[in-house]
């Protein structure tokens, strides 16, 4: 079988020694394109029954080559159509003004005025245009190395992107190292300030939790959160700077079991996280009707939002632990913490999220 390439980089593959006849599911593969920021384009599951299930909604191997490139991959926005991207130094929207020439906005970052890529925004006539998901979707790392676990293996990346061409504050190197064992997929990102001025960091990943039933509707979630991010609409997702309370109402989603999503549509920067005695947030995804379950644990405690988006016509969940919340610079949040991490010169910060498969 032909190697996949991508961005001139082969698709790289871990795997791990899971058990012949296992008594609960196990991983035993993932694929990983480095040359798309360490973009995981899926990993697989092994059921006790022996067959497997596809943890991540995205295309088959061999057609993604010919996904990436054109008007529609600016600034690398099809590393987060599907798979698993990394998103650095910040997660989610942000605002600015629109400039005339080119695909630009300007906006405040620290009191200091940058130049944004405008790469997302609402799709109704007039709607805003904004920055969206990060800088680093479609870079290739300056170092790659694999490493062998005990019973998996891991692949290290090493990126030096400056102050991403004069797009941000100071420079930034990223360590990416992503494992791959039969109990657990643990995903760890470092990013540190290598440059003289204060760095502005917000990480967060956007995994494509697939539903193997296709039966949406019945799917579960829990989510230990007590407030969400008000958004002024499901079209350019842009939030007022309230925060809502959940309690009760069909935003809830801290029962033990979850709650089903039934026809709920999500999209929405849920705060206000709940910690477990070991520190960490845990959100479960279910499908019932597959037999199917994923374990999130966002184990950094600077982690204080979780974006979901599940549209219901589609049979995937998207969970994604962020440092920061949508828009986090915005006039609107009144100058509240919104979960950006400001590194002083010298100084890094840890990202770290394990994903684990479980029979519900």
């Amino acid at each position: 079988m032909a190697q996949t390439v991508i961005g001139g980089w082969p698709v790289e593959t871990l795997t791990c020694a899971a058990p012949a006849a296992p008594d609960a599911p196990v991983f035993v593969r993932a694929d990983i394109a480095p040359a798309r920021g360490m973009l995981l384009l899926q990993a697989r599951v092994r059921r006790p029954d022996g067959g497997e299930t596809e943890l991540l909604a995205c295309p088959p191997l061999d057609r993604l080559p010919g996904l990436f490139g054109g008007e529609d991959d600016f600034c690398g926005n099809k590393s987060f159509a599907f798979g698993a991207a990394i998103l650095l130094p910040y997660a989610n929207r942000i605002r600015g003004r629109a400039t005339a020439e080119g695909r630009w906005i300007e906006t405040q970052v620290l009191g200091r005025t940058v130049r944004l890529p405008r790469n997302w925004g609402g799709r109704a006539p007039g709607a805003e245009q904004y920055a969206m998901h990060g800088l680093m979707l479609d870079r290739a790392p300056d170092r790659l190395e694999r490493r062998a676990l005990p019973s998996g293996e891991a692949l290290a990346a090493a990126f030096e992107l400056g102050d991403f061409g004069g797009c941000w504050p100071s420079s930034t190197r990223v360590e990416v190292e992503i494992s791959l064992q039969p109990s657990a997929l643990r995903l760890q990102v470092r990013a540190t300030n290598v440059g003289e001025a204060l760095l502005p960091v917000g990480i967060g990943w956007h995994p494509y939790f697939a539903l193997p039933s296709g039966e949406r509707a019945q799917a579960r979630l829990r989510l230990p959160a007590r407030g969400r991010a008000e958004v002024g609409d499901y079209d350019a997702v842009l939030p007022t700077g309230r925060t809502l309370p959940l309690a009760g109402g069909p935003y809830d989603f801290r029962a033990a079991d979850g709650s089903a999503l039934g026809e709920l549509y999500l999209d929405d920067c849920f705060v206000g996280l709940e910690r477990d005695a070991a520190g960490e947030v845990v959100a479960l995804i279910t499908d019932p009707a597959a037999g199917h379950g994923v374990r999130v644990r966002a184990r950094s405690p600077e982690i204080s939002a979780v974006q979901v988006f599940a549209p219901p016509s589609d049979s995937y969940v998207v969970v994604e632990p962020q440092f920061n919340w949508a828009d986090p610079f915005g006039p609107e949040w009144g100058g509240q913490d919104t979960g950006m991490v400001v590194l002083r010169p010298g100084s890094g910060v840890l990202y770290d999220v394990a994903v684990e498969p479980f029979a519900p």
